[in-house]
């Protein structure tokens, strides 16, 4: 292989630019024994990854299962399902009584409203039979 093209193709592997094959001629070139003294540094970094690529880890990973106890979770959520419909409903009670209070009021204050009339309707009934009483000269019957 030519040194000016180990060169470049040195340079576009720093630059990240090579090819797969690019790279494995480079690899090639590094592992082998007739490396150009000026390039000796890079030959480092090349065999870490030829080493590198052939460790295994051996030992077993324990990964922590985060198991949930759905039970507690369900359950929570019921008695938080129940507490909200039990207060939704208390407060559509007291609604519901307050629309009930609020008509009754209605009622009563328009029966009361004719209750006056009815009363000033006897009011001037009764003063109309004391003047008929006056002109007639009748007693009054209590």
């Amino acid at each position: 292989m030519e040194l000016a093209n180990i060169e470049k193709l040195l340079k576009k592997y720093l630059n990240a630019e090579t090819s797969i094959a690019e790279e494995n001629t480079l690899k090639e070139y590094f592992l082998s024994d007739n490396v150009a003294p000026h390039l000796q540094e890079y030959e480092a970094l090349f065999s870490y990854f030829a080493v590198s690529k052939q460790e295994r880890y051996t030992k077993t990973i324990q990964l922590k299962s985060q198991k949930r106890n759905w039970k507690w979770l369900s359950v929570a959520a019921s008695v938080v399902l129940l507490f909200s419909v039990y207060s939704g409903y208390n407060s559509y009670q007291k609604k519901r009584a307050n629309e009930i209070y609020a008509q009754s009021m209605e009622q009563f204050a328009l029966l009361s409203q004719n209750l006056n009339k009815g009363t000033m309707a006897l009011n001037h009934l009764q003063h109309l039979e004391s003047t008929t009483n006056k002109i007639f000269k009748q007693p009054k019957e209590n």
